[in-house]
């Protein structure tokens, strides 16, 4: 399974965003500490979900990076995050980087 398979695909079974994009931008790190040939190592992941209610930016971030441990000891080296709430993106705020 692709890295950004199982990143989507663990991150909606625990979170069930109403939007998430897992975007590979593997390729924008060509030659950059922990990039290797064929991706799969730096991804920008956007997700809304109401599982982030009441957490802030900080909390937001440590719960998707708990959540994506194995994906990281199998060679995930960057995660760009943005996260927001349902009402959070629904009145045109920014996500949290």
């Amino acid at each position: 399974m692709s890295m950004a398979r199982s990143i989507e695909e663990k991150l909606r079974e625990a979170l069930a965003p109403e939007r998430l994009e897992v975007i590979d931008d593997s390729h924008r790190h060509a030659g950059h500490a922990g990039w290797r040939p064929g991706g799969d190592t730096h991804f920008r992941v956007e997700i809304v979900a109401a599982a982030f209610e009441g957490q802030s930016r900080v909390e937001r971030q440590r719960r998707v990076y708990a959540l994506l441990t194995e994906e990281f000891e199998a060679g995930l080296h960057a995660l760009q995050l943005r996260t927001a709430t349902p009402d959070e993106e629904a009145r045109g705020g920014k996500m949290r980087a």
